[in-house]
């Protein structure tokens, strides 16, 4: 029994965290006193010191210039770099806008688009670097119709991480004549200036792309695609009847879309815009560079795209050109 006893009152020595130990070790020396001290302060240090980084990484990242939600816009001196690379790096085989159609699209997103804006383009072009550039704070969204291209352009600036689609066009510039004519035969039923096109029969409305794209309210819209330059091509009809619809259905955001349509001296692009961008919306012309702004329609009972609508299926005027 007496064996058994010190054993354990031994063993209950050399545990040293044991409180009983420590309080019978302090009044022999206090040497495992200084160490119970040395192992708090060290604690206390190191928490102190977590606690601090912690705290301080929320206060500088917000301010840094380097977060991805900056909204700082580009200096002028880069806006002007860029327009000048993206205009004396065109080549002749490349078809492109001028420099005046190029700087009249910067200065509205520039005024405009101070800190975000949502740019939605209708073709990919020799500019679609320098478009994703000018609004680096906002949204742009590509839409092509070579499928190729696209994915082409998505892997090719992955850090830009560019949001592109591409879009099945049925139709073909010969056909515009009737293609217009049945549109406006229907724009009381399924061709309307007011609605979601994702739900839309109209047959130049664009309804087979992504949900998302018909909920974002669109600040600026450019049409220059898909291809309008041969008899055979899908041409510009459903992308300008879209850029209208998507303007004047719009919910939220800013009460006006700028409408840029580019080739506007070609028939096709000349007709559809009078009627349904409407030539009363046209607040520029610069070079082939049409340039509308149109106020999105509260009245969902309108059937009406324009105030003063055009009376003839097609331009009169190769004359004009």
């Amino acid at each position: 029994m007496k064996t058994n006893t010190t054993t354990t009152n031994t063993n209950t020595k050399l545990i040293l965290l044991h409180p009983s130990s420590i309080h019978k070790s302090s009044t022999n020396g206090g040497s495992p006193h200084r160490l119970w001290l040395l192992f708090f302060f060290t604690f206390f240090t190191l928490a102190f010191t977590l606690t601090l980084i912690n705290t301080s990484i929320p206060q500088t990242l917000p301010n840094s210039s380097l977060t991805p939600t900056s909204t700082i816009p580009l200096p002028p001196p880069i806006l002007d770099a860029l327009l000048h690379y993206a205009i004396s790096s065109n080549t002749s085989s490349t078809p492109h806008m001028s420099a005046p159609e190029l700087t009249t699209i910067s200065s509205t997103l520039t005024r405009l688009c101070a800190p975000t804006c949502n740019f939605l383009i209708f073709g990919l072009t020799h500019e679609s670097l320098l478009y994703l550039a000018l609004n680096l704070n906002g949204r742009t969204v590509f839409l092509d119709e070579s499928e190729f291209l696209v994915s082409r352009f998505e892997q090719s600036h992955p850090h830009h991480t560019p949001e592109a689609y591409d879009v099945s066009y049925t139709t073909q510039v010969k056909d515009h004549k009737q293609l217009l004519s049945t549109t406006r035969s229907q724009v009381k039923n399924e061709c309307r200036p007011v609605q979601n096109l994702l739900f839309s029969d109209c047959k130049i409305g664009i309804n087979d792309l992504p949900n998302h794209i018909y909920q974002v309210p669109w600040d600026v819209i450019l049409v220059d695609g898909p291809r309008g330059y041969s008899p055979a091509a899908p041409g510009r009809m459903s992308a300008i009847y879209t850029a209208g619809v998507l303007a004047r259905s719009k919910r939220g955001g800013r009460a006006t879309t700028h409408v840029f349509v580019h080739d506007l001296n070609r028939e096709v692009e000349r007709v559809f815009s009078d009627e349904f961008l409407c030539r009363e919306n046209l607040v520029e012309a610069v070079d082939s560079l049409g340039h509308f702004v149109v106020e999105k329609m509260e009245d969902h009972n309108s059937f009406k795209f324009c105030r003063n609508p055009t009376s003839s299926p097609s331009s009169k005027g190769d004359e004009d050109d």
